[in-house]
């Protein structure tokens, strides 16, 4: 049987062979067999790359990553009073004076060595690579011929996305982008205000020259403060940048920071995505759009920094940092177990984890970084056959009792808790794997499996733990199957057993 997918390739290709359209905004659209509604994006398809990765990393780094000061520097500088407001006046001098735009000349990033990134990318297990397309900065790292502050032009003078999507596709990486250019307009409005106290008080930050309005934009009407601009003319201007980024780089992934962006302004965007990138792979599409929106199947609804409670119907992502979305200096950064944890939980309920690693002002990472690179890698090789080309089982898991389920929302990660009681599970055929998000203490029982129980009725024919040649004893009782605990448990804590159940 067709599917709807090639039914609708078919008929976009019948239609005409006209590149663009215009719909109801008037802004050219990528002719194919979407049009910007929601009916129409009902009948996307999600990849099978993207499903079977699971695993992605982000480099989220550009120009805000060089007083290593953390996220939202280019905003909270201009706010009076804040950490990064003092750290700038301190460093670099007063806003009116020294703004940001001052800042992206020191971005040189003369060690960034792409090529050797994205091979110890690959070893860690990543099977997709984002790249920052431009951060609410409105700095563009690619090379852009929409307005002059892009990272060809400034900076290191170098096509930031094109490099990595080189590198990403010569290891065999899928390659996505990520815009957060939509937030930008209301977001700067900062560096259009002036100190309200102290020797500079009313003098006007360089947000106001309109020279740098490129840069800062204008200024908003009073009423226009929420995360989305509500000004139509800067919602076209967002679209124009997304439809040159995605025209002329064909990423298989695109990031939207936020909910669903700028209605029908927003479905042009989507449109003219999904079509131009069934265009660009001959009439397969590979198109992952994540936001930060449920997607009723239209596309991959991201979660910044949480996690889902229970299986999602429609894959899904949890995007999260290793630490600061930038470079800070003396941050915390997650453990590799802290990581695997996540990513063994998320992969269990249908999801896909992108986690963003830190890179220096330079762009080079710091030696922990590294060994948590290492450590992550060397659990992946071992572990892997569970994870990547996995599907949910019937449950995704067993917790501890009497343990409160943290909901599924945004910024919950520092509340979920893992333990040597808490199993995920995983399936791949008659292949069911078990993992134990932290080691055990004693002999593994696990519930699900026991005699009595409803969910599996399948004989197991063997049971193996994963990166370990020991010979496993186990006997299946009414209510568990019992695993003694082996001799030798491999050196990370979460620990995988592949169960092989008959057809």
């Amino acid at each position: 049987m067709i599917s709807k997918v090639k039914k609708i390739v078919a008929l976009g290709l019948v239609l005409s062979t006209n590149t663009l359209m215009l719909y109801g905004q008037n802004l050219p659209v990528n002719k194919g067999p979407f049009n910007p509604s929601d009916s129409s994006f009902k009948q996307y398809q999600y990849p099978a790359w993207f499903r079977d990765a699971k695993f992605g990393i982000w480099a989220h780094w550009g120009p805000q990553a060089v007083p290593r000061q953390g996220d939202w520097y280019a905003r909270n500088m201009y706010i009076q009073g804040s950490e990064q407001n003092k750290y700038h006046v301190a460093h670099y001098g007063h806003p009116s004076k020294f703004g940001y735009k001052d800042i992206i000349p020191f971005w040189k990033a003369e060690k960034w060595d792409p090529e050797k990134l994205m091979a110890l990318y690959k070893r860690a297990g990543a099977k997709y690579f984002v790249s920052m397309g431009t951060h609410h900065d409105n700095f563009f790292l690619w090379n852009s011929a929409l307005h002059r502050w892009n990272a060809v032009q400034m900076g290191p003078h170098k096509d930031v996305v094109g490099i990595w999507q080189k590198e990403a596709k010569k290891n065999g990486l899928k390659f996505g982008v990520s815009e957060h250019l939509g937030a930008s307009f209301t977001w700067y409005q900062p560096a259009h205000n002036a100190d309200t106290s102290g020797d500079y008080k009313g003098v006007p930050y360089d947000g106001n020259d309109p020279q740098y309005a490129d840069l800062y934009h204008s200024k908003a009407k009073p009423d226009d403060r929420a995360w989305y601009t509500t000004n139509p003319e800067w919602q076209r201007t967002w679209y124009k940048a997304v439809k040159e980024l995605v025209d002329n780089y064909h990423p298989d992934l695109l990031y939207s920071d936020g909910w669903f962006p700028f209605g029908d302004i927003g479905r042009d965007m989507l449109a003219n995505f999904y079509n131009g990138n069934i265009a660009y792979n001959n009439g397969r599409l590979n198109a992952v759009y994540n936001c930060k929106q449920a997607s009723n199947g239209m596309w991959v609804q991201d979660i910044e920094r949480g996690v889902q409670d229970s299986i999602s119907p429609y894959p899904w992502q949890t995007d999260t940092s290793i630490g600061d979305w930038f470079y800070r200096t003396g941050q915390t950064y997650k453990s590799g177990t802290d990581i695997i944890q996540m990513l063994v939980d998320i992969v269990s309920k249908n999801g896909n984890l992108l986690i963003n690693i830190v890179q220096t002002p330079e762009g080079d990472l710091e030696p922990d970084m590294l060994n948590t690179l290492d450590e992550i890698g060397k659990w992946t090789a071992a572990n892997g056959e569970g994870i990547y080309g996995s599907r949910p089982w019937k449950i995704f898991g067993e917790r501890p009792q009497n343990v409160a389920t943290v909901k599924t929302s945004a910024f919950n990660e520092d509340r979920v808790k893992y333990t040597g009681e808490d199993i995920r599970f995983t399936c791949n055929g008659n292949k069911l794997y078990a993992f134990l998000l932290d080691k055990p203490t004693g002999d593994i029982r696990i519930k699900s499996l026991g005699k009595s129980s409803a969910l599996n009725k399948q004989k197991i024919t063997s049971i193996k733990l994963l990166g370990s040649k020991e010979k496993i004893r186990w006997q299946q009782e009414d209510d568990a199957l019992i695993i003694k605990k082996p001799v030798n448990l491999p050196d990370w804590k979460v620990t995988g057993i592949k169960i092989d159940l008959a057809d």
